[in-house]
């Protein structure tokens, strides 16, 4: 049989982190946008392999997949470390 109180703390705990926060995604959006903007001219090899259908192939430097993939790594790795870093996965 599970406790009550331990079934109070989980349900305040979902309800708390289910409101959402606009703050986490624009930090991310932004760090991979700066991330793909970035370090899509200082990879050496960045068109080799099949080209990424991006909307402005020229301001992106018309990338390949596997540097698309791997500018999306750094910009996941980029904001993680500014949200945390920003304490914004506190609540006020």
């Amino acid at each position: 049989m599970i406790n009550s109180n331990l079934l109070a703390v989980v349900a305040s705990t979902v309800t708390d982190t289910a409101s959402g926060n606009w703050q986490k995604p624009l930090v991310m959006f932004v760090c991979n946008i700066l991330a793909l903007l970035v370090l899509s001219r200082r990879i050496w090899y960045p068109h080799v392999g099949p080209k990424m259908p991006l909307p402005f192939p020229s301001l992106f430097n018309n990338v390949s997949v596997p540097a698309f993939l791997a500018c999306m790594s750094a910009g996941h790795l980029l904001g993680t470390f500014m949200i945390l870093s920003l304490h914004i996965d506190k609540y006020f």
